[in-house]
This record gives C-alpha cells, structure tokens and sequence, in this order.
C-alpha cells in the first residue's frame, strides 16, 4: 500500500521551492502524493502553479484583503482539519517559515501526520526579525518530525535546540532545483513579461535588479533604501535599475514618490516568475530583501546585496556571495558603486561558490523518506 503524502504550501516562494518536489515525488510509484495549496497569496502563488504545471488537489483560496496574522493563523488550521481527515497523510511536507508553514505544521501534528520541514534550522536569533519568520521556523522547526536543512549551519543550529541528528539531513535548498530547470525554460516560452522587459528596458546600459518587501524595512527603512536607490542612479548614468515594486502600499508610497521621476529608474509591476528569472540572469547586479533571491542569484554569478541588518542565510555571507548592507544609504551607494566599478571585485564575488547546493536536493530528500518507509 502506497504511502500517502501531502504537499501544503501558500505562498509564491514556498511555491516555487516546492515545486521541485511535488515533480520528484510525483516521479515516483512509492507514495500518494496530493497538493493542498492555502493561497495565502493568490495571484503571485497562481503564476507559480501555471509555470511549473502543477494543479493542487485541495485549494483552500484563503486570501482576503487587509488579512491579519490572528485570523490567517486560525484560518488555516481549521481549513486544514477537514483535508487531513479525510485523506489521512502519513507525511505532511511544509517549507521555510511563512504563516502557512507554522499553522500547516501545528494542524498536521493534532492529525497525526509526520511534518516533514524542508528548509529547516534557518535561524537570526532575534524573534523580531524578520518578523514573524522567525518564530514561524523555529515553532515549525520543534514541531516537525524530520527536517531537511539546506546547509551545514541549518544543520548545527537544529542540532543546538535537541533536535536529534539521525532526524536531521543536509539536503541543499531546493530552490536552486527550481531556478536550473527554469533558467533554460524562461529563454525559450512564450511569455508577455519577458517580451515586455525586452522592449521596455535599455539593455545597453548595465541591468540592476531592486527588490524589496520586508516588514521590518516599512517606514524608515524603505525611505532609506529609495534614497540610496536614487544616488546611485544619479551617480552612475550607464546603469539602469529595474524594480518590481511590491503591492503592499507601504513599498509603493515611497517607492513611487522617491523614485518615480529619475530617468535611469525603471519602477515595474511584480514579475511572475519566469519573466523575474530572466530578468534576474540579465542583471549585472541585485539589490534586495529577499531570503530566496540571496540563495538564487549567486548560482547565475550574480553578486547581492542584502538590505537586512540580520540574516537566517549567514552561509552566503560567509562565503561572499552576498554582502550585507543593511539600509543604511551610503553602505547600500557605496557597495553597489565599488561592485560596478572595481571588475577585479565583482568578477571575484560573481564566482564563488553557491553554499546552497547542486540542485538535486529534492532528488535526496525523497530518498530519504523512501528509505523510511522500507
């Protein structure tokens, strides 16, 4: 009797690292294996699905406006509750740390499933930031049965809260399976964002990808990171920077009032993934807040700065892939000018090592449950 596994993910990072996964078990005659999807964003998380031609098996479209984390929270642990009943997972897979992630763990643990935590023993070490990852990975990470850390430091952070090593793999990160199947496939579909950032953008001048959403940046810090934005493209004319702005309306207030009037400043709508992926390899340089684009970039040679002041991906740092700038305005201009300027540096940072692995991190992570379930 085959082994019933159940995928539960909601938003588009989560999406895009999963989706490797679903494909690796689905490759398989061992399990059952069925999607439950919570749409804690919907529009984002649906791009993700269309590309990698996944359909869930249970969708809970969960997504309100002005939704909180109180209600979100209960939302989707009593919206599960019907779903583990009824299909009786003996394995329940949940990523990294999003609100989905902690409630989907909890909700399996009263059903009776093995959580499976992949991403697992990130950590800051500061409950506030980012906030609230943090806690939703370190609940998830204590909740979990099994536990696939991308790194070794992942790997001794778990190791440091008694989680017991035999329950405990070094897989690599999953999102370094997603990005090499999908580097290939962005450059050959057919696809409207990509032929729109083909006519829209100057490639002639030097592409340098800006994203940022991060709760702890709101406010100041955002104000900071638009002001340092807008020296560094009065100060280098060859350079064109693109950024997607994020739809929360306390990006888009300064982004736009900040930055929508220089010239070398391309302000665009959020990319669905394949189009960000292209745009991504055609970057010189990436600027962002983002934990998945510090472990993406650096496996296309792409040098990173991180707008955080902590970091749960310390391995980058230390490998000097990323460099953390906080948002601080004249650490953020003054890393991004030297990287464009001294090629002895940047050529240096564009090839290091990636510490996030080889892509084949689904590929170890279901053998490791396949070996459960002898």
């Amino acid at each position: 009797m085959k082994k019933k596994n159940l995928i539960i993910f909601g938003t588009r990072p989560e999406a895009i690292k999963m989706a490797p996964l679903v494909k690796a078990f689905k490759k398989t005659d061992t399990f059952d294996t069925r999607v439950c999807v919570t749409a804690q964003h919907r529009e984002m998380l649906d791009q993700v699905l269309d590309f990698f031609e996944i359909t869930p098996d249970y969708d809970l479209d969960l997504m309100k406006p002005g939704q909180n984390l109180y209600g979100l929270t209960a939302t989707i642990i009593t919206n599960l509750q019907p779903i583990l009943e009824e299909f009786q997972p003996d394995f329940v897979y949940v990523h990294g740390d999003t609100t989905t992630t902690m409630s989907a763990s909890i909700a399996a643990f009263y059903s009776g499933a093995k959580i499976c935590h992949v991403e697992a023993g990130l950590r800051t070490f500061n409950k506030h930031s980012p906030f609230p990852e943090e806690i939703n990975r370190t609940v998830t990470g204590h909740v979990a049965d099994y536990h696939f850390a991308p790194t070794q430091t992942s790997f001794d952070n778990l190791k440091n809260e008694g989680i017991k090593e035999n329950n405990i793999s070094i897989t690599g990160n999953t999102v370094i399976d997603a990005l090499l199947e999908s580097v290939p496939r962005a450059d050959l579909i057919e696809d409207k964002e990509v032929d729109y950032l083909k006519k829209e953008l100057d490639f002639s001048k030097r592409i340098i990808l800006v994203t940022g959403h991060r709760r702890e940046n709101h406010g100041q810090g955002f104000i900071n990171i638009c002001e340092a934005l807008k020296q560094i493209s009065i100060s280098e004319e060859d350079v064109q920077i693109v950024y997607p702005v994020h739809l929360n309306p306390k990006v888009q207030k300064p982004v736009y009032e900040i930055l929508g009037s220089q010239e070398n400043i391309k302000l665009i709508a959020p990319l669905a993934y394949p189009a960000f992926v292209w745009l991504m390899n055609k970057a010189e340089l990436v600027i962002t807040d983002s934990g998945g684009v510090q472990e993406e970039a650096p496996s296309l040679g792409k040098p990173v700065l991180v707008m955080r002041d902590t970091t749960e991906r310390p391995e980058a740092v230390e490998a000097g892939t990323v460099i953390l700038v906080g948002t601080d305005p004249e650490k953020i201009v003054h890393e991004a000018i030297d990287l464009l300027n001294n090629s002895e540096r940047y050529k240096l940072m564009s090839k290091l090592h990636n510490p996030y692995g080889d892509g084949k991190a689904c590929e170890r992570i279901v053998t490791y449950i396949e070996n459960l379930s002898k």
